[in-house]
């Protein structure tokens, strides 16, 4: 297995990811298989979505922000409830199809790490596996 390090900067942010995966494939010479990822935090989450447009991203957190508030009937006595939510709904994982070296997206897609409850340093776990 393998390791992403992160750095988040924000409470809530989605970073662009795709290159650092990409290097990491090259840098081990991964060629065919399955690209598995996991974030191993209960406030981060990991998705696919499009990197064309950055007003995307911009909409996606403003509106899991009025979806679940950060301040709202929570008990959990961290104060970061709201993050724990849309880690869920976001989940945790995915899984890439790897062909040719390369990770197999759409156009517009491009891999995102989550962040719910920073700025904080992070490490997501990637896994290899031939197909």
């Amino acid at each position: 297995m393998e390791t992403l390090q992160i750095r988040t900067h924000n409470r809530e942010e989605m970073l662009d990811i795709t290159g650092q995966l990409r290097n990491l494939i090259q840098a081990n010479g991964w060629s065919d298989g399955m690209l598995l990822l996991y974030c191993p935090h209960t406030t981060g989450a990991v998705t696919v979505n499009e990197g064309a447009d950055p007003d995307v991203v911009r909409d996606i957190i403003v509106n899991l922000r009025k979806i679940v508030p950060p301040q709202g009937d929570y008990r959990h006595s961290e104060g970061n409830s709201d993050a724990h939510i849309k880690s869920s709904m976001l989940g945790c994982d995915q899984l890439l199809i790897i062909e040719g070296g390369q990770v197999q997206l759409g156009t517009w897609q491009k891999v995102y790490f989550c962040e719910f409850d920073g700025p904080r340093a992070r490490t997501l776990w990637v896994k290899f596996m031939v197909a």
